[in-house]
């Protein structure tokens, strides 16, 4: 008997029926002959109300980390109860596990805790009893027992973590989309299903705004080796598979277009250009627990230089607090600027590796279309450029149609 485990995000569970529905589902996949784990996020809408209970309550809109884990699990731990009722209400066993239940070990870093083991032994013992087991996602406990969260997408890692650690057949993330697209359907209303796209080109959509799939999770997937398809729990149609680099991917150049709004670009200026400049400054963003995107530095012909970087918005005002003292040690003429309202916007794809010419079409494009670019960054199969947020949608579009992902993709010459 081979087992499943499945992912249903908030939209799928956002409502009683909604939850009915996801628990016919799993029942079906039970009723095939298949043990199931079925992780499931909070209900669609429920965090952003509990952040904002816990905003009215502080005053000042800054509660502790700590008890913002404890306040946020709540919202998983209702899902799996509700569901855990509708499957055993339909006459199936069905058990709900949180994540410490399950054995989820975390690092200390609370709201983006980090995975450090998993003990699946009460799972285990779950479906050898005959159970299907609903897991929470998004949340564990450290080795001292306290409650972790794994901060946004994290029912993904979830998923993919729990599929690894008890060697599942299969792993589905069922979302409130049919798959993955070469771009964001709300923006670009022709853009088009991936059928089956590479670990390395899911990591660099998702790190680079693709709301699909978390970035850790893909991250987990490519490094113990799990497949997954992402496919949604609203139809039955086929999704996306996610898995291996295989030969004929690479004929296509370009797989999709990422944006990310609300993000936040930060500029030292006037600092020394010597060594250890940039480890004090990014030392102090990563005591911080802050993720750092792009970085960009002027090269320095009188021995003064600038550093910018980017960060999401919503970290922008803890970055400028944690650099303040950071100023002082950097000269008398350092000083920080920061600025919001910018997006970013990236091309992947792993035909880059074989296909010259991407950069200079993408940024014609842009030119085209009278978008200005503000920030460059590149790795082996991304393009990622800093734009204005007021225009990241018609770049997006701009990007899409340049590379002809609408119909046949364009090849760079």
């Amino acid at each position: 008997m081979s087992l499943i485990v499945q992912k249903y995000g908030g939209t799928s569970v956002g409502t009683p029926e909604r939850i009915r529905n996801v628990a016919s589902r799993i029942l079906e996949t039970r009723e095939a002959g298949h043990r199931v784990v079925a992780v499931v996020s909070a209900m669609a809408g429920v965090t952003d109300n509990l952040l904002k209970l816990a905003a009215e309550v502080t005053g000042d809109g800054r509660p502790t980390e700590r008890e913002m884990d404890v306040l946020l699990s709540t919202g998983e731990q209702t899902t799996i109860a509700l569901t855990a009722m509708a499957l055993n209400s339909m006459g199936a066993s069905a058990i709900s596990l949180t994540g410490a239940q399950a054995g989820i070990e975390t690092d200390g870093v609370h709201t983006k805790a980090r995975i450090s083991n998993i003990t699946p032994s009460e799972v285990h013992r779950m479906l050898d009893e005959g159970h299907i087991v609903i897991l929470a996602g998004f949340q564990g406990r450290t080795p001292e027992g306290r409650i972790t969260t794994l901060g946004r997408g994290g029912s993904d890692l979830t998923a993919i973590a729990m599929a690894a650690a008890v060697d599942a057949d299969l792993c589905q993330i069922y979302t409130d989309v049919d798959g993955v697209y070469t771009c964001d359907p709300r923006v670009v209303p022709d853009a088009k299903k991936i059928e089956e796209i590479s670990y390395d080109e899911m990591l660099e959509m998702a790190s680079s705004g693709s709301k699909v799939m978390q970035s850790r999770a893909v991250e987990f997937a490519k490094k113990f080796g799990v497949r997954f398809e992402v496919r949604s729990s609203l139809n039955r149609n086929p999704g996306t598979l996610v898995c291996e680099e295989n030969m004929s991917m690479e004929s296509v150049v370009i797989r999709g277009v990422s944006l990310e709004k609300k993000q936040a670009k930060v500029t030292i200026e006037g600092v020394r250009d010597e060594p250890g400049v940039a480890g004090r400054i990014f030392g102090a963003v990563s005591d911080a627990n802050l993720i750092v995107d792009m970085i960009v530095q002027n090269v320095s012909k009188t021995g003064i230089t600038d550093i910018s970087f980017t960060v999401n918005e919503a970290d922008l005002g803890k970055a400028k607090e944690v650099l303040a003292p950071v100023l002082a040690e950097l000269g008398p003429d350092a000083s920080i600027e920061a600025e919001s309202g910018i997006a970013k916007l990236s091309v992947v794809g792993i035909g880059m590796r074989s296909h010259s010419g991407v950069a200079a079409q993408m940024f014609a494009a842009l030119a085209d279309a009278g978008i200005n670019i503000q920030m460059i960054s590149t790795s082996e199969i991304k393009i990622t450029v800093t734009v204005s947020e007021a225009q990241i949608d018609e770049a997006a579009r701009v990007m899409h149609k340049a590379f002809g992902l609408s119909g046949e993709v364009a090849v760079a010459s």
